[in-house]
């Protein structure tokens, strides 16, 4: 018989379709990949049984209430939901969820949230001290209201003891495969990951955005353009000399502007520029350490490391070790 294990997604209204049916679509492959060896049973509970409608507007069923739960859950998985504001979305916190949540936790082997359902997670007390993440647009919120939690806008998802935390929407499917992983295997979750044509089965320490994604757009249009440009040009003089003179601007003034306007130096966003399109092809291709170095203008391997020590406290090699697609 296969060891069971009772999934319970929480469900409420408007919560995030995709953080519901991504996790259960994974755990329902992976019973299907094992021949129904896994042992996986998926409940969805809600603050009443029935109909739930989702923020895309597609109801879901809740197979029980809250109340009905009761104490055999082997993964609680806690979703997200959002609320418009003209900042930004705004993490939705339900008193009730909250509290059911809190009692619930205890009698779960592992807890798991999905994009902001790490709000969820923080308001019951269950990331106290621990490493936690959150859809990149309200990180900087959860850690405010949180200043208990190390928040980490960074990863796709992160473990900590018997709680994980997952980023934003899609990273559902990353900490669901992982979850299957630490239950059953690489093997399996890889088998559950070719079945849903995810090819890349990402870990955790992946960053869940790019760089011009993990700054703000600039007011000034010309700094934007000048991103656009390091992004595409990579190989070429990046220096800030050569960039102060492609603004028309002298050295100390363009710093500054490009301070204001991004958040961070030239030479630094040059950096995470390059490292992030070395990431890339290290995470795809075999091209030597050589070859990557000159593509991305690191220049030298010896460049490369100190940058990838210094952005990812890891080394090239040991970053293609992990992450490579197979062919």
């Amino acid at each position: 018989m296969p060891t069971p294990h009772h999934v319970v997604i929480a469900v409420f209204p408007d919560v995030d379709l995709l953080d519901v049916t991504g996790p259960a679509e994974v755990f329902a492959l992976a019973e299907r990949e094992s021949g129904g060896r896994a042992g996986y049973t998926v409940r969805l509970a809600g603050p009443a049984a029935g109909p739930v409608a989702t923020s895309a507007g597609v109801r879901v069923l809740a197979d029980l209430a809250f109340a009905e739960v009761g104490t055999e859950v082997d993964t609680l998985l806690v979703p997200g939901a959002v609320d418009p504001h003209p900042d930004g979305p705004v993490a939705r916190v339900d008193g009730s969820v909250v509290e059911w949540v809190r009692a619930t936790a205890p009698h779960a082997r592992r807890i798991a949230s999905v994009c902001v359902g790490a709000h969820v997670l923080a308001a019951a007390g269950l990331l106290d001290g621990r490493r936690a993440t959150t859809h990149w647009s309200t990180a900087a919120r959860l850690a405010a209201d949180h200043p208990e939690v190390d928040v980490d806008p960074d990863p796709i998802f992160v473990r900590s003891g018997r709680v994980w935390t997952g980023a934003g929407i899609s990273a559902c499917l990353d900490l669901a495969l992982a979850l299957v992983a630490e239950d059953h295997g690489e093997e399996l979750a890889l088998a559950v990951a070719r079945q849903l044509v995810v090819y890349l089965r990402r870990q955790g320490g992946q960053s869940q955005f790019s760089v011009p994604l993990s700054r703000p757009a600039a007011a000034r249009r010309d700094i934007d353009e000048l991103r656009v440009f390091i992004t595409e040009n990579l190989g070429a003089d990046l220096s800030v000399p050569a960039l102060a003179e492609r603004m028309c601007l002298s050295e100390r003034h363009f710093a500054r502007v490009f301070r204001q306007e991004t958040g961070t130096g030239p030479a630094a966003y040059v950096e995470e520029a390059r490292v992030e399109a070395a990431r890339r092809l290290l995470e795809t291709t075999d091209l030597p350490l050589e070859r990557v170095a000159a593509d991305t203008g690191a220049g030298s391997v010896e460049t490369l490391h100190r940058s990838f020590r210094r952005r990812l406290g890891t080394t090239p090699a040991a970053y293609r070790r992990r992450f490579r697609t197979a062919s």
